[in-house]
């Protein structure tokens, strides 16, 4: 009969310590929205290592597990739980760190805030360091840093080192480019946008790309607006009072009004005086942290009326 040493014995009532405490507490999280996962414990990765010494792979995948059920649970914007699942993410690629796709689904959930960007994009570097050859790692990197952070040359430089390896995309040289000149921070987030939308690994991630693109399809419509509206203060003399004055008049500045490609409206804000699509109720912007987006959704709920109508 094998003699099981007090280390050994002290390990293993440990590690089952360790995971039934975990699986007690996770086992919260099928019943909860994701929006409050934070109070949820997730043990120091440190922590995790020395108690899973000979079941790390086990103790990974069980973590990983946890995260992706946070990402499905949390149906209106998983964002909201970044800080709870960088904390799994961490544990995950610290028991293995020659894991592969939890790194970008770091880059692709924690978007909350500036500081949880930075943390995703240091357990980027960490997978980079592990997969120096894997192209997707510099890019999400180079995505995050640009549209996030507005880091244009720190973004170009992960997007030069991507498109140096085997399988990336045969664009990305134009895009380091455009980059390094400054160019129009719309046509590159597409760009961008475009290819994370092509190479997603799962529809969550898909759909959250797919929104975006749509936003600046809207913003994109939204500025021609604006330029119209500029054309018309200088023919006219004065401001419009609706969207429709742009192309009404006998000198109208557009022949037609794009039609607003959601099938609603192209209207005045009352609040910031911004033409504005009905369906977003505000004009575009990248750093759109927990708090922004909903209340983008809520008010996407609500139809704007035109600006004359709302005075």
């Amino acid at each position: 009969m094998a003699v099981i040493s007090r280390t050994g014995a002290l390990r293993t009532l440990l590690l089952a310590a360790f995971v039934v405490t975990t699986a007690t507490v996770h086992a919260r999280i099928a019943t909860q929205d994701g929006t409050d996962g934070d109070a949820l414990w997730v043990p120091q990765p440190e922590l995790a290592r020395v108690a899973s010494i000979g079941f790390q792979s086990v103790v990974s995948d069980y973590h990983w597990l946890q995260a992706v059920q946070v990402v499905g649970a949390s149906i209106a914007d998983p964002s909201r739980s970044a800080p709870l699942l960088g904390r799994l993410v961490d544990v995950v690629t610290t028991l293995d760190p020659w894991v592969d796709h939890p790194y970008r689904f770091a880059a692709i959930w924690m978007t909350d805030s500036p500081e949880s960007v930075r943390k995703a994009d240091a357990m980027l570097t960490r997978g980079i360091e592990h997969h120096p050859d894997e192209w997707r790692n510099h890019f999400y990197q180079g995505f995050n840093r640009f549209f996030y952070l507005e880091e244009n040359e720190a973004a170009a430089e992960s997007m030069e080192r991507a498109a140096s390896l085997p399988g990336s995309p045969r664009y990305l040289p134009q895009l380091v480019a455009r980059l390094r000149a400054g160019g129009d921070g719309l046509e590159v987030s597409a760009a961008m946008l475009a290819e994370l939308a092509a190479n997603a690994e799962d529809p969550y991630e898909k759909a959250e790309y797919e929104k975006a693109l749509d936003e600046i399809e809207t913003e994109r419509i939204a500025r021609s607006l604006d330029a119209a509206r500029e054309e018309f203060r200088r023919r006219r003399g004065r401001d419009i009072s609706r969207v429709e004055d742009l192309a009404q008049g006998p000198d109208p500045v557009l022949p037609a009004t794009p039609p607003e490609i959601h099938g609603w409206e192209w209207v005045i804000d009352p609040a910031s005086g911004r033409i504005v699509s009905s369906w977003y109720g505000v004009r575009y912007e990248p750093l759109l942290h927990a708090a922004v987006r909903e209340e983008r959704e809520r008010q996407r709920g609500v139809k704007l009326v035109p600006y004359t109508e709302a005075q």
